[in-house]
């Protein structure tokens, strides 16, 4: 089995997601090192690391209810009948056939059971996984060719702890930071790991005829997906209406994302031929918004700047942003800085959103390469953007990984201009791989490659502008960009 990491964070990588990271990020707005845009426009952009900033990566904000406004699904009372009749009720369900829904049933129950497996298998399994999928991306000596299973496997693995530790070195002879074995448990703890919202972690499962479907992997007891109804192995057919065939088990999670105490509508299929379900689920989730903002007046008065800072891409950044750039449009913002200083990532779904609300439809957000060729593939915005405002995005060395992308893709594509100090340059992607112990492996499988073809990993991005720029010089520099793009 493989699930995709949920973090994008530098760090993320190096401790368990189940457990909280306190990383440095700058005070809030009101503390800031700058009291008011008209000072920030005549310094540097460098401030000082104080605070602490939690990467978990369920939420809750106070803007729900504004958001609610936009969408009935994120409405804090249930959809009514009227919007869809088949709420909490069994819809018609196919073919009677119990025979095939026991085995299937029998099939699921299997699956989620480790297997009996030999100390060389748990090893050979592991250097199958690293062979078929691991990118080398430290211009080091390793190969495929060259990275022989027999020699590992010379001597006799008398002891599952032995077999734990032959991986350890095996991974850690990549020279890859992020390649890490994880045990039983620390395997569980991520499996369980809830970046819905509601209880569930999805996986991608193929059947016997190669089709992928999604299906529930952990279901946390007591949680509001569990009081509605869903089971483990359930499949899940749709989410608020919206038909989930062919999307990863990452992007579903997105979908299942929200404010506390919203509802999401998920429509499940129990076993092979069994009923389908639409369930009305209200989500749980407790933390602050990523997104604070103000307005900002400069040139005595006669320009009107949105000010925004974007601590972490998480389940509420994009919405909570949308607020926010609607309300300072509201209030005359003709300008927009988005700060993205010491902003280490979050979710890269998350942050792949919020760049698509600043490009045009068939601008490029990110291109992944591997050599998987699921990790070989180039995301598109398909609509068309919020705003069209001069945009100047603050970044520095701790700009990482989503933040990252954000800000390439903005610049690449002409949209905004970046201040500051280079980034950090975490451009990876990792997938977490099963073992049949219980035990498991993440790998790095592919790396992100922005609009203009830039490698991001380990080089990070360069800034157009060390201290902050005059408006004037910022149109000019966009209006540039755009006339090289066209010619």
């Amino acid at each position: 089995m493989r699930l995709l990491l949920p973090l994008s964070s530098p760090l993320s990588a190096t401790s368990s997601p189940a457990t909280p990271q306190f990383l440095p990020e700058h005070p809030p707005p009101s503390q800031f090192d700058f009291p008011n845009l008209s000072r920030i426009l005549k310094k540097s952009v460098i401030g000082t690391l104080t605070g602490a900033l939690s990467l978990t990566l369920v939420f809750s904000s106070p803007l729900s209810s504004v958001a609610a406004a936009a969408d009935p699904y994120l409405s804090l009372s249930p959809p009514s009948s009227s919007q869809d009749s088949s709420l909490n009720h069994f819809d018609s369900a196919p073919e009677d056939c119990p025979n095939e829904e026991e085995a299937d049933t029998k099939m699921q129950d299997d699956d989620f059971k480790p297997q009996l497996v030999t100390n060389e298998g748990i090893v050979e399994e592991a250097w199958d996984i690293v062979n078929g999928a691991f990118l080398n991306t430290r211009n080091n000596n390793w190969s495929p060719e060259a990275w022989q299973k027999d020699d590992i496997l010379a001597s006799p693995i008398k002891s599952r702890s032995k077999a734990h530790e032959v991986i350890k070195k095996m991974l850690a002879s990549l020279g890859d930071q992020y390649t890490r074995f994880l045990s039983p448990d620390e395997f569980s703890r991520m499996s369980k790991y809830d970046i819905t919202g509601i209880g569930i972690n999805l996986r991608e499962v193929s059947d016997s005829d190669g089709n992928v479907k999604l299906k529930v992997l952990g279901l946390v007891l007591d949680s509001p997906a569990d009081i509605a109804g869903v089971k483990q192995g359930d499949e899940i057919i749709a989410v608020n209406g919206m038909d989930v065939s062919g999307k990863s088990s990452f992007e579903v999670s997105s979908l299942l994302q929200g404010p506390n105490k919203t509802f999401v509508v998920l429509k499940v299929k129990h076993g092979k031929c069994g009923p389908v379900k639409s369930l009305k689920i209200q989500r749980q989730v407790n933390a602050p918004t990523p997104v604070s903002y103000r307005l900002e007046k400069v040139d005595n008065g006669k320009v009107s700047v949105g000010y925004i800072r974007l601590k972490e891409f998480n389940a509420l950044a994009r919405k909570d942003l949308v607020i926010a750039m609607k309300r300072l449009q509201d209030k005359g913002a003709s300008y927009f800085v988005m700060d993205l200083r010491d902003n280490l990532g979050g979710l890269v779904q998350a942050g792949i959103e919020t760049a698509k609300l600043f490009l045009d439809e068939g601008d490029t957000v990110i291109s992944t390469a591997g050599r998987d060729p699921e990790a070989q593939k180039t995301v598109i915005a398909d609509k068309k953007p919020l705003v069209t405002a001069p945009l100047i995005v603050m970044v520095n060395n701790r700009t990482a990984s989503a933040s990252e992308i954000v800000a390439s893709a903005l610049h690449d594509n002409c949209k905004a201009v970046l201040v500051g100090e280079r980034t950090y340059g975490k451009g990876l992607i990792q997938s977490v791989y099963e073992l049949r112990d219980g035990s498991g492996v993440v790998v790095t499988i592919g790396k992100y490659v922005t609009p203009n073809h830039m490698d991001i990993n380990g080089g990070g991005i360069e800034p157009d502008f060390r201290n902050l720029p005059g408006w004037d010089e910022v149109k000019e520099r966009l209006s540039k960009c755009n006339n090289l793009q066209r010619s």
